[in-house]
């Protein structure tokens, strides 16, 4: 397995694909490695089971071009923010080696959402520690800090620290979103009604990234927030 650039988790297999797969289709197109890591099978949902949404997030995958997939499979909502699971999260990004990792929403309706976000956060300080020892087949890891974690918005409409121009890749992204047959609207389909399953929610994806793009000026784009200011090297590097 090569060294990842972009590690982008989820707690819910579809939550990656909605929120920021367009910003990894476009790092994809440049060259970049990139993995995903779910840390539930998303078991609780109303429509589908864990069988249907593993299914379907593999074939997320192998559309949007990742070099993996893997899952924790921790227990849908009722997963905690513990050792073990800082551990289990630990020994992936020490496998992983992302720059770059992307997580689930600080704020949100669903509760796992925040829970995952803190997880994670605290997971990649953790990983950075020495002395904390991790291993993988049976090999003692190395630490490994990513430089960034950004944090993608979910149900609730939270002002973004960064906005990632995605012009060009909104179709691929929404090819990628409609593998989830189990979840999302379809014409005729026979789904128990969800917050997630209308065609309004569906075509909210576009429109929230057409929104976000008018922000700044381009056809579609995704936004990201951070726990630590956003850096730069130079005034150049503001579009």
């Amino acid at each position: 397995m090569p060294k990842m650039d972009i590690l982008a988790i989820g707690a819910h297999p579809d939550d990656i694909e909605l929120s920021c797969s367009g910003l990894l289709a476009k790092e994809i197109a440049r060259g970049k490695n990139v993995a995903i890591l779910d840390l539930t099978k998303g078991e609780l949902g109303t429509n589908g089971d864990a069988l249907t949404r593993k299914k379907e997030a593999e074939e997320a995958a192998n559309r949007l071009g990742a070099k993996a997939r893997n899952n924790l499979e921790l227990p849908d909502a009722f997963f905690q923010n513990d050792q073990v699971n800082q551990r289990l999260i630990i020994e992936q990004l020490r496998y992983f080696k992302p720059d770059t990792v992307l997580c689930n929403a600080i704020d949100d309706r669903h509760i796992d959402h925040p829970k995952a976000a803190r997880l994670v956060h605290d997971a990649c300080f953790l990983s950075g520690l020495a002395k904390i020892d991790t291993y993988h087949e049976g090999k003692q890891q190395q630490k490994w800090r990513p430089k960034h974690v950004l944090h993608y918005i979910q149900w609730y409409d939270l002002k973004p620290d960064l906005i990632m121009d995605i012009s060009g890749f909104m179709d691929k992204k929404l090819d990628v979103v409609k593998a989830y047959r189990s979840q999302f609207y379809q014409a005729d389909a026979q789904q128990a009604k969800t917050p997630i399953s209308s065609k309004n929610f569906l075509d909210s994806v576009e429109y929230r990234a057409r929104n976000l793009g008018r922000l700044i000026g381009t056809e579609h784009a995704e936004g990201y927030l951070m726990q630590k200011p956003v850096a730069i090297n130079s005034i150049d590097d503001l579009i």
